[in-house]
């Protein structure tokens, strides 16, 4: 019988251009138990996105109330838009057995740990991993490689990565940005690591925690 092991909330942050959406992507395609949680947002569904799957689409006032409600476990606004993700999202998953990836910004990060240390569920189950480029320059040639972004955004994004950088002691690992290979790999033991560490062990007999 094989040893069973607690939920992980595996929560990957990075400055934008560092690569922790690849690095998602992959992880996600290759752990069948591990699990994104659908945002929800406020703009409308582009083409071929289908709600509850690709985003949870609302009305900005009925997202205004779940803020209030404090449903949310973090949120914030991009170009008008309103993002977030709910807290009901993630727990429910956990307490499924799944595993959630979260692929969110250095303040998101800062709102859920404040979160989680309180509660029961989110507390032992969180993860939290910095990945950042070994130079701003290389920050700066990923960006422009991308061409995704003018030269004003690209300048606000990389002023915005020299104070986010100042929080990574603060996470539970730090991963400095090699190759695409390498980085999935670190990230992979990770969250191989993590699955195997013994509080978060079933005893394989008895079925209930050791």
């Amino acid at each position: 019988m094989p040893i069973k092991s607690r939920s992980i909330l595996y929560l990957i942050s990075a400055p934008s251009g560092a690569g922790k959406t690849t690095i998602c992507e992959s992880l996600l395609e290759h752990n069948p138990n591990l699990t994104r949680a659908i945002t929800c947002t406020t703009r409308a569904p582009r083409k071929g996105e289908v709600g509850g799957q690709d985003y949870y689409f609302l009305k900005a006032d009925t997202f205004l109330k779940k803020v209030q409600a404090g449903e949310f476990l973090e949120h914030a606004t991009v170009h008008r838009n309103s993002y977030g993700t709910l807290k009901s999202e993630v727990v429910s998953k956990l307490l499924e057995g799944k595993d959630v990836l979260l692929n969110i910004d250095v303040q998101g990060e800062a709102t859920i740990r404040k979160m989680a240390m309180d509660d029961p569920v989110l507390g032992p189950a969180l993860v939290t991993v910095f990945l950042v480029t070994k130079t701003l320059a290389e920050l700066e040639n990923r960006l422009r490689k991308r061409g995704a972004d003018s030269e004003e955004i690209i300048q606000v994004r990389l002023e915005a990565a020299e104070k986010e950088v100042l929080a990574w002691k603060r996470f539970d690992y730090l991963l400095v940005s090699s190759t695409f290979d390498e980085d999935f790999r670190r990230a992979q033991m990770i969250y191989e690591v993590e699955k195997l560490k013994t509080p978060r062990m079933i005893n394989p007999l008895s079925n209930s925690p050791q």
